[in-house]
């Protein structure tokens, strides 16, 4: 069924050029891995909606969860108030996070996590009498949010250049993607490490903090970096003093088959980003957790040295109750997000082996990317002809410039993954045969 173009609604969509937009798809309901439109047809969540849904649409404990906090307590002001709900929620992520993580702040997406994270990093340094590390190192292809605090640590992202003049400098090294068989690693690895401690080297009390994503970058393309690589650096950023943070908001909570990649790379960072799928996609909310030094370095007689920072749905307990849900139901079925990478790669041998123009076939727990063969751009028109496409064939894709991706929510059926892998060899075959206009802007 063709999409019709953009009608006159008042709705400004997000990451999207209005006047050459498909109208938007109107969701009825939602069920486990699948969406069901207004007009009847259903579609699997393939990418569970920006990569928030981790247990399923309409999961009835979450929406249990949500009802009873409803009926007793829906919202008071954090600032000298705390709650049930709030409690919990801090102590589940300090039992499970790495042990020197024991200050949870809260906020309400992962751009303000990101941001916290840069405040609490520029400011430590501020409390600690050394003023000079007011500098940031980035990687290349890294995305940590759209404020403008954290556009300042992911200013490689295409989206920015238009606020290029509103961000301070970042020190931006080279992220050493990887993929099963990559002859390359190594070099890239070794290059990436030696500029690092070159950079730090050069101007070593320069440097306030590291941001990076562990083990997956997402909107920069679904690349992928190995455990070695990460703990190289945090061995360098800690022997020159520079916190390493961790934007884990798309990569927590079981996404790349252990609750945290942190735990997966085996490391331990001084600052912690979360966000998405702490509530299982039903309500915004997100933390930033901190070691006590660095909590300490705030904690004075001095109002002025507190950490200035709040919006005012902070610590909202509608969102805080839903997300103990969500985290207990994690913890009481790990299988669900742990058994997804070896279904990834069933399918991809079962369907995509002998498709000839898709390449650098990689997947870190429920994450599974690879490349599609084409003299596409990330802005090309091709993006939204495939978009358009996935969804005639029943799937929710959103390809991020010639990288395919899957991020499904857990509770994905056998037959809603084959499914999809089905859809990307179709769609395949098609771009290969010519299918599709291909222009890039």
């Amino acid at each position: 069924m063709p999409i019709t173009t953009m009608t006159d609604s008042p709705i400004w969509q997000p990451f999207t050029q209005m006047k050459t937009a498909d109208a938007p798809l109107k969701v009825g309901r939602a069920q486990g891995a699948r969406l069901e439109l207004s007009d009847g047809r259903q579609i699997i969540d393939a990418i569970s909606s920006w990569w928030v849904t981790l247990h399923g649409h309409s999961h009835p404990v979450l929406a249990k969860a949500l009802y009873e906090q409803a009926q007793t307590l829906e919202h008071v002001i954090f600032a000298g108030f705390t709650h049930e709900p709030a409690e919990q929620l801090a102590q589940l992520l300090c039992a499970h996070t790495p042990a020197g993580l024991q200050r949870v702040f809260f906020s309400d997406n992962g751009s303000t996590a990101v941001e916290v994270a840069l405040k609490m990093a520029y400011q430590y340094w501020q409390r600690r009498d050394q003023p000079q590390r007011s500098r940031f190192i980035g990687f290349g292809g890294g995305y940590h949010g759209d404020t403008l605090g954290a556009m300042t640590v992911g200013q490689s992202s295409p989206w920015w250049q238009p606020f290029q003049p509103l961000l301070p400098p970042l020190t931006i090294l080279p992220y050493p993607a990887t993929y099963p068989g990559d002859p390359e690693v190594e070099t890239k690895e070794a290059q990436a490490i030696a500029q690092l401690e070159d950079t730090l080297k050069a101007d070593p009390d320069a440097y306030a903090a590291l941001f990076i994503e562990p083990l997956v970058q997402g909107a920069g393309g679904m690349r992928m970096c190995r455990p070695s690589f990460l703990q190289a650096i945090a061995e360098i950023a800690k022997a020159y003093g520079v916190l390493v943070v961790y934007d884990e908001v798309m990569t927590g909570f079981g996404r790349t088959g252990a609750l945290f990649a942190c735990e997966k790379a085996g490391t331990q960072p001084d600052l912690l980003c979360l966000s998405k799928g702490l509530s299982g996609g039903c309500l915004p909310i997100a933390v930033t957790l901190a070691t006590e030094e660095i909590y300490q370095a705030f904690y004075d007689d001095d109002p002025t040295r507190a950490f200035y920072h709040s919006h005012s749905y902070t610590g909202n307990p509608l969102a805080c109750a839903v997300s103990v849900a969500s985290f207990q139901l994690l913890l009481a079925e790990p299988e669900a997000y742990q058994g997804l990478e070896a279904r990834h790669w069933q399918c991809q041998q079962q369907y995509l082996a002998d498709v000839g123009n898709l390449k650098q076939f990689r997947t870190c727990g429920t994450i599974a990317a690879m490349e599609l063969e084409t003299e596409a751009s990330y802005f090309s028109t091709l993006v939204p002809q495939l978009r358009r496409r996935f969804i005639e064939l029943g799937v929710l894709l959103r390809p991020l410039g010639n990288t395919l991706y899957i991020l499904p929510p857990y509770c994905i059926t056998d037959a809603e993954l084959a499914t999809v892998y089905q859809a990307i060899r179709q769609v395949a075959i098609e771009v290969a045969e010519g299918y599709f206009a291909v222009a890039s802007v």
